[in-house]
């Protein structure tokens, strides 16, 4: 079996599947996607047309596999020493998902948008979406706050929940800081930071921080302690 990953390591998206990996201990064989190269791109396009990453394929089995979080199910189905991303017992599975699509959808989409829209020419920007997806966020730091109450999200162990949160967490660090408010939060990050799956995915990215619009009112990048040793 040869599992390809189509990516970009800068990706939060692509960190997340990156992530389950890690944890499940599988191999897999890196194709790193270049959006701004029109040849990869239209490579790319032709195995998922949208041209959004990432995207995983599978040989042995001949499945290919767009959505982080269908990747990270499909990745459940197979033998590795690591533990699953998807629990098992139904009600732990649904606080999982619930999870998943609030980190997706109000943490990682808003974060999305406030670095979107720096990357917009002057005249084009939309200062009343970004003013809208800040408030968002604070929402979505609200909401998770109180639900920190063991080691990672939904429990002991490392689960899909977390391996969306870890990623969408340290990019919004970045443009909506909220360790200071939201101290819970800011533990959890940090705890993340220092999970050899997450560190591994920050390292690898490391290069391409450069490349980030940011603004004067940002936060510094979000780094780990040093105690994970790789």
């Amino acid at each position: 079996m040869t599992l390809h990953l189509y990516y970009h390591p800068f990706s939060s998206y692509c960190q997340k599947v990156m992530m389950a990996l890690h944890e499940r201990d599988l191999p897999y064989e890196r194709n790193v996607v270049d959006l701004g190269d029109e040849r990869s791109k239209a490579e790319f396009a032709a195995i998922w047309p949208y041209a959004k990453f990432p995207v995983l394929n599978d040989d042995y089995a001949g499945v290919t596999l767009p959505e982080s979080t269908v990747i990270i199910e499909y990745l459940d189905t197979l033998s590795a020493s690591g533990k699953r991303m998807t629990p098992i017992d139904a009600a732990h599975l649904r606080a999982v998902h619930l999870l998943d699509r609030v980190i997706d959808n109000y943490i990682q989409t808003p974060m999305q948008k406030i670095v979107g829209d720096r990357l917009r020419p002057e005249g084009k920007r939309d200062p009343h979406g970004v003013e809208e997806a800040r408030a968002l966020l604070e929402t979505s730091y609200r909401f998770l706050e109180p639900r920190i109450i063991q080691t990672y999200l939904s429990g002991p162990d490392v689960t899909l929940a977390d391996c969306a949160a870890a990623p969408a967490l340290f990019y919004a660090q970045k443009v909506a800081p909220f360790a200071d408010r939201y101290p819970l939060l800011g533990a959890y990050l940090e705890r993340m930071l220092d999970r050899p799956s997450f560190a591994r995915c920050v390292e690898e990215a490391r290069y391409f921080r450069e490349f980030f619009p940011s603004a004067e009112s940002d936060g510094d990048w979000p780094e780990s302690s040093g105690r994970t040793a790789f």
